[in-house]
């Protein structure tokens, strides 16, 4: 029945055009509570650090949100702002990590250590979908797990977020398995290294081959020497750069495997992955003075912290609890992997 002439449909193309409309005063009034929240506790974090040596500022971002989320009630006011943070944030900061990556440093590592590089990525990020279907766990929840797990933890998660059409819950899930595997991680890959002997340059790679977050990679090098801090960030880097290839792989597999009939497919290759590879080769090709990438560095820490304390708010504890054990026991799984993969690496192809 059509009411005041108005045809069939006018509603709903009312209301579309109301969304492409431009954000008013009022709904940016709603974003700047939760995003001053984020930035200050990504200050208040990065300063901290500084005290605290081996304590990274985006693995204490990320804790601080998610003991707030599970220990207390986070105010409503805040949720617009922290979902910017989480994403807008993340993105920017993901491609301002692409300065501090340069193709020559990799390439510098040699074929031996980007060989193990290659086969933690990949043997881990395959068998844990592998492992993921046998329990029956969905395939968004499995690809976030594998994604996390297998290149640069949380910000890998959020950075997939969108190609694998994920739920909220899966996607704090993914998350809270990080943190709590990757922080484990941070005594327990010094130990090994030391028991089996290895030298510090050794340990550093084990770290970085590894790890999940880059946060807890710094935090597990910097605890052993400035050397085993410099070769686990290397390697840790050369595995963020894959994560560009992969998600623009999974949004290829997405749209011909998963895509929905009259649905918004996945984008190919997210912008935000574009920019990342262009800051990388803008780094390789050593267009940008030192002054520039220091403040660049300085600033994508605040933006990753500010992000990590934001995704940090999505983790509840619950959400791991009642998927039945099964993605925590996937989380084991993963790590176990990636775990036995880079130490036979690193006892192999030791580097230089």
């Amino acid at each position: 029945m059509q009411k005041n002439g108005q045809s069939p449909g006018t509603g709903a193309k009312l209301r579309d055009a109301s969304l492409r409309r431009p954000v008013s005063r009022t709904n940016l009034k709603s974003v700047v509570p939760g995003l001053v929240v984020c930035l200050a506790t990504g200050l208040l974090c990065i300063f901290a650090s500084s005290f605290l040596n081996g304590f990274s500022a985006l693995l204490m971002a990320i804790l601080l949100g998610a003991l707030w989320r599970n220990i207390a009630p986070v105010p409503q006011i805040l949720d617009s702002g922290v979902a910017i943070a989480s994403k807008k944030l993340l993105r920017l900061g993901i491609v301002l990590l692409g300065l501090q990556l340069s193709l020559g440093t990799i390439v510098g590592l040699g074929p031996g250590v980007l060989l193990v590089v290659l086969l933690s990525v990949s043997v881990t990020f395959a068998a844990t979908l592998w492992i993921g279907a046998k329990m029956g766990i969905e395939l968004p929840q499995r690809l976030l797990i594998a994604t996390g797990f297998s290149i640069c933890g949380a910000a890998a998660v959020a950075g997939t977020e969108n190609v694998t059409r994920a739920k909220q819950d899966q996607v704090a899930t993914a998350i809270g398995l990080v943190v709590l595997f990757g922080t484990l991680m941070i005594p327990a890959m010094p130990l090994l290294g030391s028991l089996l002997g290895m030298d510090d340059r050794s340990i550093g790679m084990l770290i970085g081959a590894s790890t999940h977050e880059v946060a807890q990679v710094v935090a597990a090098g910097g605890s052993v020497s400035a050397a085993a801090l410099a070769v686990a960030v290397t390697v840790k880097l050369a595995r963020v750069v894959l994560l560009a290839p992969i998600i623009a792989g999974l949004g290829l597999y997405m749209r011909r495997k998963h895509s929905i009939e009259g649905g918004k497919n996945p984008p190919l290759i997210p912008l935000f992955v574009l920019g990342f590879i262009a800051a990388m080769l803008l780094r390789t090709a050593d267009l940008l003075p030192e002054p520039m990438l220091s403040v660049t560095q300085n600033l994508q820490t605040l933006l990753l912290a500010a992000a990590m304390f934001a995704l940090g708010l999505g983790v509840h504890l619950r959400s791991i609890v009642k998927s039945g054990g099964k993605a925590l026991v996937l989380g084991l799984c993963g790590t176990l992997v990636i775990v036995v993969v880079a130490t036979a690496g690193t006892l192999f192809f030791a580097p230089a």
